[in-house]
């Protein structure tokens, strides 16, 4: 009797709500994702769950999704240590690739009717103090689809944040190549920081796009030929001491994909 008492209630509940917004008496919050990526990120992820600025964030219907991509340390002891409200976990059973486990995460958004999603990786590169600044930015600017933190904004900070001087100068190096290609002004085109305006993806074709490193870079030039505004904004550089395992003999295969990128896409 109480489960169909609580059913009625619910469903009377959802019919007074919608009537309420369509008749502009009620403004909905927007529904937001922070979804963190992870593999061989124990030592990280519990402190970039503990920097995100839930308070601030109260103005949005906030969502958690933390994803591990088959790592092969203690990362998941770890993150299932991490509750929360409205917290959700996928372990990938399989390495999916670092593209791969973002689709996961923005198909997981599409699936929960998500409005503004938002990536930080696990192992602590972005800090998750700007994520209010870009959801703002998406909720404020309906041309806006996408927000991307650049690390080369002020090119100083980033090499006082400990950015290899390899990656400082072929970042530098591929931006210039990219915004060549494409006719566009961007200051770091390696970014993995960025929110989304979800329902673009709607009309971007995820499985047409590399499970590999190229994801951002390729999602990027999707929405220069799709004529979808990006919007930089400066973010903090940080390096940890770790050694990272994207070589230069990757970059180059990295930059010759994308020509190849933007030469089928034509």
């Amino acid at each position: 009797m109480y489960l169909v008492f609580n059913i009625i209630c619910k469903k009377i509940y959802y019919i007074i709500n919608e009537l309420l917004i369509k008749s502009g008496y009620l403004i909905m919050k927007k529904k937001i994702l922070i979804f963190i990526i992870t593999y061989k990120a124990k030592h990280r992820v519990v402190d970039v769950y503990k920097k995100i600025p839930f308070k601030k964030l109260s103005k949005f219907d906030c969502n958690v999704l933390i994803s591990d991509d088959a790592s092969k340390d203690d990362t998941v002891v770890f993150i299932k240590k991490i509750q929360g409200k409205k917290n959700f976990k996928n372990i990938n059973k399989k390495n999916l690739g670092y593209g791969g486990n973002i689709k996961k995460c923005l198909n997981f958004a599409k699936k929960k009717k998500i409005d503004f999603a938002v990536m930080l990786h696990g192992d602590g590169q972005y800090h998750p103090k700007y994520i209010v600044k870009m959801f703002d930015i998406l909720k404020n600017n309906e041309k806006i689809l996408a927000v991307t933190g650049s690390r080369m904004i002020y090119r100083k900070k980033a090499l006082k944040g400990n950015m290899p001087i390899y990656k400082f100068i072929g970042n530098i190096f591929l931006t210039f190549l990219t915004n060549l290609i494409s006719e566009t002004k961007f200051t770091d085109c390696h970014s993995g920081y960025w929110a989304y305006k979800v329902n673009t993806f709607n009309k971007i074709n995820l499985k047409k796009i590399t499970n590999g490193f190229n994801f951002d870079q390729q999602v990027r030039l999707n929405y220069i030929q799709n004529k979808f505004l990006i919007k930089e904004i400066p973010i903090q550089t940080i390096y940890g001491t770790e050694r990272s395992s994207v070589h230069l003999i990757y970059a180059i295969r990295y930059f010759f994909e994308l020509i190849l990128f933007l030469f089928r896409r034509k």
